[in-house]
């Protein structure tokens, strides 16, 4: 992940939904967020590890379940926090999605 390093980004239908549903001003930190990351600029943003190649942006409350695939970041879930960990079916859906996504 270098700085200004440029990746496209991509929202999976649901993610595109939950985003189109959220406060004006919400949706732009969301989306604020995403294009900064997509800019390379990892560094700007919060981003927790999460387990193998699924990595979470947090905004705010919202949480972006995320993967980067060749040149592209890939946002398969999002959702409000609700606790301090992230819901294990969380990972498990976004697991199964990278695993077809990427044919792994």
């Amino acid at each position: 992940m270098f700085m200004g390093y440029q990746y496209k980004t991509f929202f999976f239908g649901n993610v595109k939904e939950f985003i189109n549903s959220l406060s004006l001003k919400d949706q732009e930190k969301v989306i604020g967020a995403a294009t900064t990351l997509g800019n390379g600029e990892f560094r700007s943003v919060s981003v927790k590890q999460l387990k193998g190649e699924l990595k979470e942006l947090r905004v705010k409350r919202y949480r972006l379940i995320f993967f980067i695939h060749t040149n592209t970041i890939c946002f398969i879930r999002i959702f409000i926090k609700k606790s301090q960990k992230t819901p294990k079916n969380e990972i498990e859906l976004a697991e199964k999605i990278y695993k077809l996504y990427t044919n792994k």
